[in-house]
């Protein structure tokens, strides 16, 4: 069975390593993928996209464990969530607010069954000491009613939605900024159909305007464009070199989708730099 890992802990220090230790220990046939260990710190919102960007790739039954924990020793509640015949396994603080956004009653339990647990339950290390024996028992078929009462809300944070204008361009958000330095915002396929225009479009951010394009190598190196990317979700991109450092663009930044006329296109042109 696979447990997928995401967390804030690095590649510097044990911990990582010692969570898939735990891991095996239980169930040594288990088959533990890394998705990312390098979400800045306490990142709750960005745990969040990554988790819901990631998780439909894996087969059902997957176990997917998220360790971005800064109420570790607090009161927040441990979480199991079934969806879509996948398990989750989350700190109750707002991580699974993008995947469940439009789920109006998921199926989660508390987890507070002990039994699962390591014997000696550190304030500071619950990746370790619970995130990772339950996750291993998920793995071996326990049922989540088995780790605790049901419960019937969670923690969310607003997950933003691009708005339309009165002329029919869209208003999105930066909701990441990857490590190639590509802006990824929140608009997607869907918002440029309802765009107006004809087959040309470009986005605006700080004042600079960003044409379309369809792969990475359709402009010169230093140019600035706007794709789709793998996700399905709009993003900016710098050829060979990162965008947000050239624009300094931060996550939360506004971006304005607009489709061109096809006259427009013709008399103008776009600019690809600031």
């Amino acid at each position: 069975m696979i447990v997928t890992l995401l967390s804030d802990f690095g590649l510097q220090d044990e911990y990582a390593g010692v969570v898939k230790g735990v891991i095996l220990s239980v169930n040594p046939a288990a088959v533990v993928v890394d998705i990312c260990h390098q979400i800045p710190a306490g990142d709750i919102r960005q745990a969040a996209w990554l988790l819901s960007w990631a998780w439909s790739y894996f087969s059902p039954g997957t176990v997917h464990v998220v360790v971005v924990d800064p109420g570790v020793g607090s009161k927040r509640r441990i979480l199991c969530c079934e969806y879509r015949g996948h398990r989750f396994l989350v700190p109750d603080n707002g991580v699974l607010s993008v995947l469940l956004a439009e789920v109006k009653r998921p199926r989660l339990y508390m987890v507070s069954n002990r039994r699962y647990f390591l014997s000696d339950v550190s304030q500071t290390f619950h990746g370790r000491d619970i995130f990772a024996p339950v996750a291993a028992h998920l793995s071996l078929g326990l049922p989540p009613a088995r780790l605790g009462p049901p419960v019937r809300t969670f923690e969310r944070f607003p997950v933003p939605k691009p708005s339309k204008r009165s002329d029919g361009s869209w208003v999105g958000e930066i909701i990441q900024v990857d490590r190639f330095g590509n802006a990824v915002t929140n608009l997607t396929p869907a918002v440029l159909e309802r765009s107006r225009g004809r087959g040309k479009w470009e986005v605006e951010i700080g004042g600079t305007r960003i044409p379309s394009q369809k792969s990475y190598a359709a402009v010169k190196t230093g140019s600035l464009l706007a794709i789709f990317n793998s996700r399905g979700f709009l993003e900016i991109a710098l050829s060979c070199g990162s965008a947000a450092e050239n624009l300094g663009i931060s996550v939360g930044d506004t971006v304005i989708l607009r489709g061109l006329s096809q006259k427009r296109t013709r008399g103008q042109g776009v600019p690809s730099h600031p």
